[in-house]
Order: C-alpha cells, then sequence, then structure tokens
C-alpha cells in the first residue's frame, strides 16, 4: 500500500484558485466568464451555479467589486484595487 501525503502549502481552496485567476487576469467578470475558466482548473466539473456563488462569496468578503448593470439586470464582478498611498 501507498501512502500520498500533500504538501500544505500545494493544498488551495476552489475561491482561492478563482480568486488568483481574477487578479492575474484582470477586467470585468460575469458568471460564464467564471464558469469557462474553472473549466481549465483543477475543479473542472464547477458549474455555473457554483461560480454564481463563488463571485458572490469573494464579493462579501471584499475581495471583488459587484457591479450592477441597470440596462441588462446582470450582474458583473470586477478585482478590488486597494490605494496603497492611503496606508499610513
Amino acid at each position: 500500500m501507498t501512502v500520498t501525503t500533500i504538501e500544505p502549502a500545494a493544498v488551495i481552496a476552489r475561491r482561492d484558485w478563482l480568486l488568483a485567476e481574477i487578479r492575474r487576469t484582470g477586467g470585468v467578470w460575469t458568471v460564464r466568464r467564471a464558469e469557462a475558466v474553472m473549466h481549465g482548473s483543477p475543479w473542472p466539473s464547477t458549474g455555473r451555479n457554483t461560480a454564481r456563488k463563488d463571485l458572490k462569496s469573494l464579493a462579501g468578503r471584499g475581495a471583488l467589486v459587484a457591479l450592477d448593470n441597470e440596462i441588462t439586470g446582470r450582474r458583473s464582478y470586477t478585482p478590488r484595487v486597494f490605494n496603497l498611498r492611503s496606508v499610513a
């Protein structure tokens, strides 16, 4: 019997992986875009509802900013940009 050990630093949560990808590429993120990116992730079976929940959770954490389009009624997200000059 073989025992496989996983390094703690190598383990990453799905939402943290998505946040890292959003920060890396930037821009406006929709549920459709998040779902498409997740197909190439370590969690390829992630569906639309999970992508929606992940984006909503990341916005709730303060990592993303939710933008509501009043014309289309759709929500999109952008990475939160921190102003480092204001930190004293």
